[in-house]
């Protein structure tokens, strides 16, 4: 018979929520071994994890964190928002947000077992939704917004600029978190989506009855009218629309920005 204690089979229970008779039978067909016995749980249908994971969680908490060494923005993914605003799924948000800042991505799947964890306590679909994480680099400024609705954040954003100042960089935060650029420039736009638009706001051109000889110059003014939808530094900045936000910058630059916006 394979050796393993009372401890093992509850940590097998906490990581699954199967009953302690499955648990303690996984560990026997494994010999012992953890990650083996959990994934026969799954296989088997018994782990109430597995279960659950087939339920979608489009809800959730964002958080963001900035350290000495890094910044990141985390994503907790649950099915209600009930779940999402409570205190001990804000607060692993919160704490993944600050590990990942230190440590890098791969920190979340370090911290799994307290994900798995949360997971059998509140009885949801939880899982980690998208993480972005900014490595300090010299002479940057990185600043953040977070949109806080009923104790949890919904809407993170992080900037980080060069030549610019901690006021400058949150201003853009702030700005982008309310109109949601897709690209920094138009040159980050995919030729593939470029050349879609391109069509379909030809085809419109067509069906409004511009003349022929005038579509290239109406095609020409649509698309850049696009890029100033989707593209940071072609947008009028939120709290000025008389100038973009290139202008805005002056002579700093923006180098990345990330956004996560919960349901989005």
């Amino acid at each position: 018979m394979a050796e393993f204690t009372a401890k093992d089979v509850m940590s097998l229970r906490g990581a699954t929520g199967a009953g302690m008779m499955d648990a303690k039978k996984a560990l026997v067909e494994n010999d012992g071994n953890m990650e083996a016995a959990q994934q026969w749980l799954k296989e088997k249908g018994l782990s109430q994890q597995a279960k659950r994971a087939d339920r979608e969680n489009a809800e959730g908490a964002v958080a963001v964190s900035i350290t000495d060494s890094g910044a990141a923005i985390v994503e907790l993914k649950c099915e209600t928002d009930f779940v999402a605003k409570s205190e001990d799924f804000v607060n692993l948000v919160n704490d993944l947000a600050n590990s990942v800042a230190q440590g890098g991505e791969g920190v979340i799947e370090q911290r799994k077992a307290d994900i798995d964890e949360l997971n059998i306590t509140l009885k949801e679909n939880i899982a980690p939704g998208r993480v972005h994480y900014f490595e300090k680099t010299d002479g940057s400024t990185v600043d953040s917004y977070l949109h806080v609705q009923s104790d949890r954040g919904i809407n993170a954003v992080l900037v980080e600029l060069q030549s610019g100042t901690q006021e400058l960089a949150h201003d853009i935060a702030v700005h982008i978190a309310f109109a949601r650029p897709q690209y920094l420039r138009r040159e980050d736009v995919p030729v593939e989506e470029v050349e879609q638009q391109r069509k379909t706001l030809e085809a419109i051109s067509r069906n409004e009855g511009k003349p022929e000889a005038a579509l290239p110059k109406i095609l020409e003014g649509r698309l850049n009218g696009f890029f100033k939808d989707v593209c940071l530094l072609e947008q009028p900045y939120a709290k000025d629309e008389k100038q973009t936000i290139t202008q805005f910058l002056g002579s700093a630059t923006v180098t990345r920005f990330a956004q996560v916006e919960v349901g989005k």
